[in-house]
């Protein structure tokens, strides 16, 4: 499966620009320490102000209902990211369990579409049905990790089998990284984004810099 890359923030035409310029991401203070333990074999960044989406989904007629709505069918395989476009604007949706999701889109500085105004558009397409949409972007920060050693780093501290054969591109499950939730996603071929809940970013991208040092 190939999975869509979305893109870093750019300005926008939005009204609202001048207020989305002022906000700070889970991870801006520690920028310089990302940049310092980033090498060509290792890389480690923020995607910020990612709009996220939590999606519940009682039947198959619904989960049909709210993908058509979003530009992007819910995955029915476990661990599977599907892909799709919205307005113009890839979309992914994240597989958690049998009836739960959780769709990825841009920043809305891109879109010109705040997260309560999608989740307001599923739920509307959620209606007569059993489910549930909710904007939850501010729930996760979201880091990327890429590079020929980025699998390294993480098998260091994650328990599980990332290997292609185990994890393919367009894979994401939610795990523990040294005790911290994460959603574990492998975007590209060396491409990963880990999405821990906003208050332990910092304490993941510390652990990740330092999974970093021998690859400087």
């Amino acid at each position: 499966m190939v999975e869509q890359t979305i893109a870093a923030p750019e300005r926008s035409t939005n009204p609202d620009a001048s207020v989305l310029d002022r906000r700070r991401s889970p991870a801006h203070d520690h920028a310089a320490l990302m940049a310092q333990a980033s090498s060509e074999q290792v890389r480690l960044r923020e995607v910020p102000f990612l709009t996220q989406i939590a999606i519940r989904a009682a039947s198959v007629d619904a989960a049909e209902a709210v993908g058509a709505a979003l530009g992007a069918r819910l995955p029915v395989d476990g661990a599977a990211v599907a892909a799709g476009e919205r307005a113009g604007r890839p979309v992914s949706v994240v597989w958690l369990s049998p009836d739960e999701w959780l769709a990825v889109l841009a920043d809305e500085a891109q879109t010109g579409e705040p997260g309560p105004a999608v989740a307001a558009s599923l739920e509307a397409a959620l209606e007569g049905h059993r489910g549930q949409a909710v904007d939850v972007s501010a729930n996760r920060s979201t880091l990327e990790l890429s590079g020929p050693r980025a699998r390294a780093v993480l098998d260091k501290t994650i328990e599980l089998d990332l290997h292609p054969r185990s994890f393919p591109v367009g894979r994401a499950v939610t795990t523990t990284m040294e005790s911290v939730a994460v959603i574990v996603w492998r975007s590209a071929e060396d491409t990963w984004r880990l999405m821990p809940r906003t208050s332990f970013t910092e304490h993941v991208v510390r652990w990740l810099a330092d999974g970093m040092r021998e690859f400087a």
